[in-house]
């Protein structure tokens, strides 16, 4: 049975959620469970602030105590994140080892696109050389190849041809598609 990736939500002591981030992304490095946890994501979005008269931007935690996991539940990565520092729990898990149950991909999207995070990024069916076109910005409906993919910052590279020229540019996933 193909194991599908799910998002699952993890209960944090308050004030460690990124100091989990961390934990969590170096235990999946040295544990090499990167086939099964994926991307790790504390929720928060920009807040406009005025302190003294002085406008800045905090980033805010939208839920605070909660961290987002990508996984491939299965008993070794739920254990991975289970035993993590700083992690509680689970939510969504009814205790007694029981595997906790999902969000919702509505949930899920909704809560990254607060974020301003793409939905559905970092699965891009590209491969270096094949034909894409341009589906946003100035270079809307252009054709062009594949030099680089960066899945790490969801970013591609691409040769276009423009006026004769052929002009590189980097852009982001959610800007291209698989030419047809």
């Amino acid at each position: 049975m193909e194991m599908e990736k799910k998002w699952y939500v993890v209960h944090t002591y308050s004030g460690y959620e990124n100091k989990v981030k961390t934990n969590l992304e170096k235990r999946v490095e040295t544990m090499g469970m990167q086939d099964r946890i994926f991307r790790v994501i504390v929720p928060e979005e920009e807040e406009v602030e005025i302190k003294e008269g002085k406008k800045r931007t905090v980033m805010r935690k939208t839920f605070p105590g909660y961290v987002l996991v990508e996984i491939i539940m299965t008993d070794d990565s739920w254990y991975v994140v289970r035993n993590t520092p700083g992690v509680t729990g689970f939510i969504g898990s009814s205790g007694g080892g029981a595997k906790p149950t999902p969000l919702l991909q509505e949930e899920v999207d909704f809560i990254l696109n607060k974020m301003g995070v793409p939905e559905g990024s970092t699965d891009i069916d590209l491969e270096v050389n094949d034909l894409i076109e341009v589906l946003e910005g100035p270079f809307a409906h252009f054709q062009g190849k594949v030099d680089e993919i960066d899945a790490e910052k969801e970013k591609v590279t691409v040769t276009v041809d423009m006026f004769g020229r052929e002009t590189n540019m980097e852009l982001d996933f959610t800007q291209v598609k698989k030419a047809e």
